[in-house]
């Protein structure tokens, strides 16, 4: 019978998006794993790979089509042997009928060293999952025995998120590939639990408690009786202003908020940032290999920081404690239309240059809308910097479920006392906010004094 292609969540968080573009014509045949459609959220835009194989029957979304709902009916698929009259018989929206809806295609292998929990509602079980081994792909995988098992991306990540040995479960679909309903099976029944997840229960965290009802914003036509000469031009929010303003929103109004201060001298920074630099190595076009910025070495004191006060490396939940084994940093990138946050992964692990060159990547990624959801969701701190804008200090809005946020100001000369006496230093002004049900205030001093002693002593991030 038909199957039904649906709107694929691509995220845990996703309620809808925009279908910008199908790759695939009716009439095309298409086998499981080809890309047939591009998909963009508020942070990215996703390319979509099909699960089944057929011939595409009818599309029934458009290009360029904003707000479809996840789980919505957007084409329909046809097997071996059926024309498009079967298609009045392939089921309403989301209906039983429906086959999995198909899944982003992964990044590169390199670049999915863990997969993140989602941001603002992620759970502690999020938090610590890892990546399918193969990625989103429908490939096989092996059994104990050798034996190769297949399964679609939703059923493996689905099953990635949950803890589930997707090797232990046996498939439903065609050709016994594994589909949504088997993992979705294993899950009431309790089975199939991977043995880190058997061994370690009670590292488990209850979902944050529901944030409460926002403010309703004040109408249009209220606002705009205000400005009646008609100067004005209205510009609709896209899918990304929506989320940030509510998901900043709710940090405001659920978070509790600390903030600590520290003036941090950068000229040792300085001086062996540029003798890093200078001696790089170079490829047989002159290219240097590296070239740090100072906010790459930012990143880098901030995630030792956490490594050396390991109790900050934490997140809030309403049961438990989420405490983070490695300092996966996010770094603020200002986009079109808005704010992304790409995440370095074990940065207290990376050197310097690994972390600028990759850095670079994913910010330019981040501007093309290219980042995979793995690669900026979750996490465990941020960096804001608003240095290079000329700003002296700020207070920066936590993105939870991150208990932490450094907002970098910009080095500049000022005159300050050094052994009795007035001398002209570079000085950079960083203020940590810290969610205080996780980090308090003396945690969280404790936590600005290492990252300003990493600062003020730079040889120390290259032992």
């Amino acid at each position: 019978m038909p199957i039904d292609i649906l709107m694929p969540a691509l995220s845990p968080t996703m309620e809808e998006g925009k279908l910008a573009k199908w790759l695939v014509k009716e009439g095309d045949t298409v086998s499981a794993g080809d890309v047939i459609a591009e998909i963009e959220t508020d942070k990215a835009t996703m390319e979509v790979e099909a699960v089944d194989e057929g011939t595409v029957g009818k599309i029934l979304v458009p290009d360029d089509t904003e707000g479809v709902k996840v789980n919505e009916r957007i084409a329909v698929l046809l097997e071996e042997g059926e024309d498009a009259s079967a298609i009045s018989d392939a089921g309403g929206s989301g209906g039983g009928a429906a086959k999995p809806s198909p899944q982003p295609a992964e990044a590169p292998k390199a670049e999915k060293a863990e997969a993140a929990h989602s941001n603002g509602a992620a759970t502690a079980d999020a938090a610590k999952t890892s990546a399918p081994p193969e990625g989103g792909k429908a490939g096989p995988v092996p059994r104990s025995n050798g034996e190769r098992v297949f399964a679609s991306p939703l059923a493996r990540r689905i099953a990635a998120l949950n803890d589930l040995d997707i090797t232990a479960l046996k498939g439903s679909g065609p050709k016994g590939r594994i589909v949504q309903r088997d993992v979705e099976a294993a899950m009431k029944s309790g089975g199939a639990k991977t043995t880190a997840a058997s061994e370690a229960p009670a590292a488990k965290a209850a979902p944050q408690a529901a944030a409460p009802a926002m403010a309703t914003p004040p109408s249009d036509d209220a606002v705009l009786k205000l400005f009646e000469d008609g100067s004005y031009e209205l510009v609709p929010h896209d899918g990304m202003r929506k989320t940030i303003a509510r998901r900043l929103t709710e940090s405001k109004q659920t978070v509790p908020h600390f903030y600590l201060t520290a003036d941090c001298n950068i000229d040792a920074l300085l001086a062996l940032r540029a003798q890093l630099n200078s001696s790089a190595p170079k490829d047989q076009d002159g290219n240097p290999a590296y070239k740090l910025s100072v906010n790459d070495m930012i990143i880098k004191a901030q995630a030792l920081a956490l490594k050396a006060v390991p109790e900050a490396n934490a997140s809030w939940t309403e049961a438990n404690m989420v405490m983070h084994k490695h300092a996966d940093v996010g770094v603020a990138v200002s986009i079109p239309g808005g704010l992304i946050t790409p995440i370095i992964r074990r940065a207290e692990e990376k050197t310097l240059s690994t972390i600028s060159n990759e850095m670079k990547d994913l910010a330019k990624r981040a501007k093309d809308r290219k980042l995979q959801p793995s690669e900026y969701q979750g996490g465990s701190t941020a960096v804001s910097n608003l240095g290079m804008f000329g700003v002296r200090d700020f207070y920066a809005v936590i993105n939870p479920p991150h208990a932490t946020i450094l907002a970098v100001g910009a080095g500049e000369k000022r005159a300050i006392v050094k052994d009795d006496a007035v001398a002209i230093a570079t000085m950079m002004t960083v203020t940590l906010a810290t969610d205080h049900r996780a980090v308090d205030g003396a945690l969280g001093a404790q936590l600005l004094k290492a990252f300003k002693g990493f600062i003020e002593s730079p040889m120390s991030m290259l032992v």
